[in-house]
């Protein structure tokens, strides 16, 4: 019986041990009581308000104390029975913030029985029960009601008895409690004093869940101060959170593949230097066809980014063939591939009064018609500066 019982008991308390808070750690005190002793029956002896107890404990935390107790019971009846027990006890108070606090406790160790009927004995027990404290303001003096069952191991037999406690507690050393304080939103931003990591935005400004002014874009750059709330994560900023560009040209740093070039010069959507012509590498059509093959829409998406940054330069899309086929023909073909790349520029919102188109054919070659490598570099499109 006692076995099954004291484990559900320090299951039990286990159970509050996690749940504590450390606080007054170190505190320690003395509890002297008077006993009421309801005996097992099979002792023989009368119940009995005599004898006392007094108990040393150490407070852990604010809700877990360890207390060491030694108690007397002096019992008459038909066997004049006197008690001496000494046990090891854990208490857990279920309220460790209020005046009134009820709390848990048990624990273990030995007793000795001394009675008429039989000689002197030492044997286990275990503790198990439930108590209230009433504390007296900041007074260290509390007052204390405990209600126990001891359970006594003696030979064959098991003894269960009933013993109610009442005594004062007083309470010396350790720290002084800190006062509790009642959690505020001081600044105002809909979190908790408790949580809040800065607990001095000003008024109105937009937060996140730790209480700090919010960075959308986690650039380092709060929101409200953000001239650029979306830019890419990890780029390089400036004071307002929009990404550097270095040598001022309209491309920023991170996608600068010219990061140097000089001021007032007109560059292409990759930061490099316009000069006469843009090329369009990959742009390429089938055969004896104006119709383009694919990898060409990148390479003209790029294209028309630069005209739209560049809005007043006027140019010439001009087509150009390889020396395969008539001349005449070669022209035609080579000013229809052409407006298919104009007609591309215009679709991509660049200004069709800016654009002329020119078949070339076969006249301007960069390459040896006579090599099959060369034929191809002579099948282009490009884009000629008109107003330097």
């Amino acid at each position: 019986m006692c076995k099954s019982t004291c484990l559900r008991a320090l299951i039990m308390l286990g159970i509050f041990c996690v749940a504590g808070t450390t606080a007054n750690a170190g505190e320690m005190y003395i509890t002297p009581s008077a006993v009421h002793t309801d005996d097992d029956e099979d002792r023989g002896a009368d119940d009995s308000v005599g004898g006392g107890q007094v108990g040393v404990g150490w407070v852990l935390s604010n809700r877990v104390s360890i207390e060491g107790v030694i108690g007397y019971s002096d019992l008459g009846g038909v066997n004049d029975l006197k008690i001496w027990d000494g046990s090891l006890n854990l208490l857990v108070s279920l309220s460790p913030d209020t005046n009134l606090s009820p709390y848990l406790m048990g624990g273990v160790g030995m007793m000795n029985s001394d009675s008429t009927a039989m000689d002197a004995e030492n044997s286990a027990l275990g503790n198990v029960g439930l108590g209230l404290m009433y504390r007296f303001g900041d007074s260290p003096v509390s007052l204390r009601l405990e209600y126990r069952a001891r359970f006594e191991t003696a030979n064959t037999l098991t003894f269960d008895d009933r013993i109610t406690s009442l005594g004062l507690q007083f309470a010396f050393g350790g720290k002084e409690a800190p006062p509790i304080e009642r959690d505020g939103d001081t600044d105002g931003d809909g979190v908790p004093d408790s949580r809040d990591a800065c607990p001095n935005t000003p008024a109105g400004q937009s937060v996140d869940a730790r209480g700090c002014p919010r960075d959308s874009d986690g650039d380092g750059v709060i929101d409200d101060q953000d001239q650029c709330p979306n830019t890419v994560r990890g780029a390089a900023v400036d004071a307002g959170g929009c990404e550097l560009d270095s040598d001022n040209d309209s491309v920023v740093d991170r996608l600068d593949e010219c990061p140097n070039t000089s001021a007032g010069v007109r560059v292409d959507v990759k930061g490099c230097e316009i000069r006469e012509v843009i090329n369009l590498p990959g742009v390429n059509f089938e055969t004896n066809s104006d119709r383009l093959l694919p990898g060409a829409e990148q390479v003209l998406a790029d294209a028309a980014a630069t005209l739209r940054m560049n809005q007043d330069l006027v140019v010439e899309v001009a087509g150009h063939t390889d020396s395969d086929g008539s001349a005449a023909y070669n022209e035609g073909l080579s000013e229809r591939r052409a407006k298919t790349v104009r007609d591309y520029l215009v679709n991509r919102d660049v200004n069709p009064g800016n654009l002329t188109v020119k078949g070339y054919g076969e006249a301007e070659p960069v390459a040896d018609n006579a090599r099959s490598e060369g034929r191809a570099r002579n099948r282009r499109v490009e884009l000629r500066i008109l107003n330097q």
